[in-house]
């Protein structure tokens, strides 16, 4: 059984968003679940959060640069 580390949530518009730090005997990783109707969810090993995050923030900033038009 996954340990969990640490959990978040939030919910926009009809989806919640569940963020899951979790830990088992191949290292730690992100889970990160959609819930709406259904789920979908995906997984970032933690070795590759810190890219993930850094793609993310690259979006956010285009999508401010192009609100800001």
């Amino acid at each position: 059984m996954d340990k969990v580390l640490e959990t978040k949530d939030f919910k926009v518009e009809n989806k919640k968003f569940f963020f899951d730090l979790k830990e088992n005997p191949k290292g730690k990783y992100l889970r990160i679940t959609e819930s709406s109707g259904g789920r979908s969810s995906i997984v970032i090993p933690e070795n590759g959060l810190r890219t993930f995050c850094e793609i993310l923030q690259q979006l956010v900033e285009m999508e401010r640069k192009v609100e800001s038009r």
